[in-house]
């Protein structure tokens, strides 16, 4: 049974809650008011809202956008299961400690520093552009795949690094315990190593995730038809700056429930590791 104790702890609880969510409604409503009349009192604001929200063309250009947007939902889910894969056999291979790995691991280190460096954007260009340029049998022409293929590899190299962080947490003395019990150092990896690293670094996966997201629509650079490119071709249409905003709408309801996700993920890491 319940206490009396208990009880005026959990009603004094339900009051501090109603109360800051009280409180946090009404700060949000008064600042949500004063940045509505702020930049509606702007003497720019009528050519703004013509220029930037136009209902009836952003109705209009929604059907092209949404097409658009399937090209980089596919080019998402598709570079995301490479990244995951690729990433992972480097971040293996950038955890070596044998002398006789040393090529492939200084292999790893040079790739990874090489691809985190480089900005996205001249990657694009390079792959998108150069290798189509070197006409070398079996180089693909398309660019949704080239692509692709660029933000693989950029890509590859941050989640690398993530895993890597996730693999050198765990405590070698679970490596000694899991070598004494008669595992192979694979088996060791797969089976100790890896599901713990993965649950560590899950908050900063999803991150890099929301990342992808946002950056699949720079595979419009290369003249692929995604929400990006729509949103430009439509502009070119009605010489307005709404459909832009419609891509980035989209976008950002594309990436806010991974985000949320991230953070709730983070909140159940964070708490199991304070509870050990």
């Amino acid at each position: 049974m319940t206490s009396e104790l208990q009880r005026e702890r959990l009603a004094y609880k339900r009051s501090r809650s109603r109360r800051s969510t009280l409180v946090a409604l009404l700060s949000t409503t008064v600042f949500a008011v004063a940045v509505g009349v702020t930049v509606a009192g702007a003497p720019g604001w009528p050519r703004v809202r013509q220029s930037f929200f136009d209902v009836e063309i952003a109705w209009r250009s929604l059907p092209a956008i949404l097409e658009g947007l399937w090209l980089n939902l596919r080019v998402l889910v598709v570079c995301g299961a490479l990244i995951l894969v690729l990433a992972l056999g480097v971040a293996a291979l950038r955890t070596l400690r044998s002398p006789v790995w040393f090529p492939l691991r200084a292999l790893a280190t040079v790739y990874v520093d090489l691809f985190r460096g480089l900005p996205l954007i001249i990657l694009l260009y390079l792959v998108g552009f150069g290798l189509p340029a070197l006409r070398l049998t079996g180089v693909p022409n398309d660019f949704v795949v080239l692509g692709c293929a660029a933000l693989v590899l950029a890509y590859t190299a941050y989640v690398a690094e993530v895993f890597r962080a996730g693999i050198e947490s765990v405590h070698p003395s679970q490596v000694a315990a899991a070598r004494s019990l008669g595992l192979s150092p694979r088996k060791t990896l797969r089976l100790v190593v890896l599901p713990q690293a993965v649950r560590r670094v899950m908050p900063a996966l999803l991150n890099d995730f929301v990342a992808l997201q946002k950056d699949c629509g720079l595979i419009s650079v290369l003249g692929a038809v995604d929400a990006v490119r729509a949103a430009q071709i439509e502009h070119a249409r009605a010489f307005n700056f709404t459909p832009y905003v419609v891509a980035g709408l989209l976008f950002v309801l594309l990436a806010a429930p991974t985000a949320r996700l991230a953070d709730a993920v983070g909140r159940r890491v964070e708490h199991r590791q304070g509870g050990r």
